[in-house]
């Protein structure tokens, strides 16, 4: 809120400032009835006849009349994190590319074109790093016809919530008609901690493999039949350890995870717990035992993707120091 020196609310924006992060107060309701104000705070990804578009870091874009801010203003960059390793996005987006591989991918300008035989959204999904080349209507048009060959759905995965983010993407997507189909937070924290973690005795029934057994991909709640692409997409990456606590039942595991080690990086997947064995500290045991080995091979920091609904992962992470730094969506084209 920004008052002048007579103590009056003042907007201090101008259409030259779409692309940057802003707060803006808007009056709703009927003032006869007693209007309400309500904040809105994002990056300004539109200015266009009268209309204000702010997308929030959930993806959320907010669309609002100019005649109803009352305040705006810049929003100064965030301080830096006391919590965790500090990380640029362009890094974090190279690291986590590099953790889950597709089988095939092409260049557009800086947008790469995925596709993995439709497993999982990350490997069948444009990743936009930077300007295509083209129109992004030109763009998207050769975005849909690639994954029409391959007779798979069309995706964009659009990052928000950091510098150097892509908002503005995000919003061109919405307008043009794309929906957004999923939401995830990109989490990192300082490696050592989660090595340090006690999980009781349940550690010393982890075992550590460079390959995912049949039990390991039965565990895996990811697809029903595993076809070659699913091995090929969890094998890929710098160095990749598989993690298992097996079950009392033969050929089945009670606990899951995966880790891949890239420089001072250590990004954790698959983590899943049989339900007849939760609450007995087996994710504990797999993410400790994993992030061991990734100090011993010098990885000093720790990354990991959770489902933006998935409430239960997150508190569980939470717990272990990672803290959010910033959030993907994948659009699909209707």
């Amino acid at each position: 809120m920004e008052f002048t020196a007579g103590g009056r609310l003042e907007v201090r924006l101008t259409p030259d400032d779409v692309g940057k992060r802003v707060s803006v107060r808007r009056l709703t309701g009927d003032s006869a009835a007693g209007a309400r104000f309500a904040d809105v705070v994002g990056v300004l990804t539109s200015w266009t006849d009268g209309v204000l578009s702010i997308t929030r870091k959930n993806g959320e874009t907010v669309r609002l009349d100019a005649s109803a801010v009352v305040a705006a203003k810049l929003v100064p960059a965030a301080p830096a994190r006391r919590r965790g390793p500090a990380a640029t996005f362009a890094e974090l987006a190279a690291v986590t590319a590099r953790a889950w591989q597709p089988l095939e991918s092409e260049r557009l300008g800086g947008w790469t074109l995925r596709a993995a035989n439709g497993f999982t959204r990350r490997a069948n999904s444009v990743l936009p790093l930077g300007d295509p080349g083209l129109a992004t209507d030109e763009a998207l048009a050769y975005v849909r016809t690639w994954y029409e060959s391959r007779g798979l759905p069309a995706y964009v995965q659009v990052a928000t919530g950091a510098e150097g983010t892509q908002e503005l993407l995000g919003a061109e997507l919405a307008d043009s008609g794309w929906e957004l189909e999923m939401s995830a937070l990109v989490r990192i924290a300082a490696l050592a901690p989660v090595g340090d973690l006690d999980a009781g005795p349940a550690e010393a029934d982890v075992v550590l493999t460079r390959a995912a057994d049949a039990a390991w991909l039965a565990r895996y709640q990811r697809f029903q039949t595993p076809g070659p692409e699913v091995e090929k997409v969890l094998h890929s990456g710098p160095s990749v350890w598989f993690a298992t606590v097996p079950s009392t039942e033969p050929g089945r595991a009670a606990a899951i995870g995966r880790c891949v080690v890239d420089g001072r990086w250590a990004g954790f997947s698959a983590v899943e717990v049989d339900p007849a064995y939760r609450r007995q500290g087996l994710a504990t045991a797999v993410m400790a035992v994993l992030a061991r080995r990734a100090l011993d091979e010098g990885a000093s920091a720790a990354w990991l993707q959770v489902e933006a609904d998935n409430e239960g992962a997150r508190a569980l992470y939470e717990g272990m120091g990672f803290a959010t730094h910033h959030r993907y969506h994948h659009y699909r084209a209707a």
